[in-house]
């Protein structure tokens, strides 16, 4: 029963790994460099970032997903971002490294806006032990394919901003250069090049008596092959945001609670997730831990609230 149970997985994982372009993120609300490529930089602020996120703990073979990133303020308009990340499900790995590109601009003093840029190198392919598995045809040309490993490029593009500091949302639209690519030579309905986004959006209230903030926000997903998303979340900071608690819903069926906290530079925060479906009672939930240290822009001292 378990091996076909993994054998499901696998085939699950090949779809979502080499069909989506971003990986599932809980923590987008605290870092939305994360889903928009428009963050890089916005803040005003250096960051280095780690995340890690681990899905269905306790199945074998479950996806792991690794990343580290740099995003931070080029010269007094631009923001960049460098990343790697690194997916594993079943018998499949992926690696992607990304490069954002971000033009800030402000407009009058309420708005102030960045329209970015991604481009992405993926690498798809599966493990050298799947060749002994029981269910596995090496005459298949897909998996022997994916064996010798799959690259592709591809690309996305998005705005992000905030209005009067507090309320902040964005979108960005992905799979850019493989829906163009796989629209050549095809007899089907040509995709719009807008058919897959992220959209996020929330508003930041603050209590300056208590020194509490409340943040809502919601972030709707509709990527390539992947059912579509939407979470609704709210997240409390205490103390001048030193110590952050939230909760998210998930449409595709599962609730999650953030800890987290601020000292100087140094930011961590976890977050563990539960799913409402039947396999939940097969693992043990979600867990998901970022580490970033943030820097003061020097020429900037003034930073913005993203």
């Amino acid at each position: 029963m378990k091996k076909l149970i993994l054998l499901a997985i696998l085939t699950a994982a090949m779809v979502r790994l080499s069909a989506q372009d971003q990986a599932i993120f809980s923590h987008y609300n605290i870092n939305p460099v994360l889903i928009h490529p428009a963050a890089a930089g916005f803040n005003e602020q250096y960051q280095v970032l780690f995340n890690a996120r681990m899905q269905w703990t306790g199945f074998p073979d479950a996806p792991q997903t690794f990343m580290a990133q740099y995003n931070g303020p080029l010269g007094r308009s631009f923001g960049v971002g460098l990343g790697v990340l690194t997916e594993s499900a079943a018998q499949l790995q992926r690696v992607r490294a990304q490069l954002n590109y971000a033009f800030r601009f402000q407009i009058q003093d309420d708005w102030n806006l960045a329209a970015g840029f991604a481009t992405e190198l993926h690498q798809i392919r599966l493990t050298n032990d799947v060749a002994s598995g029981p269910f596995v045809d090496l005459g298949d040309r897909i998996i022997n394919a994916n064996m010798d490993g799959v690259r592709f490029l591809d690309a996305s593009v998005g705005i992000y901003g905030t209005f009067r500091e507090n309320t902040f949302g964005g979108v960005s639209f992905t799979n850019l250069a493989r829906s163009r690519l796989e629209n050549i030579g095809s007899t089907n309905e040509r995709e719009s090049p807008f058919s897959y986004y992220v959209f996020l959006l929330g508003h930041r209230f603050e209590v300056e008596d208590l020194n509490f903030t409340l943040e809502p926000s919601m972030m709707v997903r509709q990527i390539r092959d992947v059912p579509f998303q939407m979470d609704v979340n709210l997240k409390a900071g205490f103390l001048d945001d030193q110590l952050v608690a939230g909760l998210s819903y998930r449409s595709l069926g599962s609730l999650g609670v953030l800890l987290g906290t601020q000292v100087s530079t140094f930011n961590i925060y976890y977050s563990y997730d539960v799913s409402f479906q039947r396999f939940q009672q097969y693992n043990g939930g979600a867990h998901e831990v970022t580490v970033a240290l943030n820097f003061k822009n020097k020429n900037n001292p003034a930073n913005r609230r993203y």
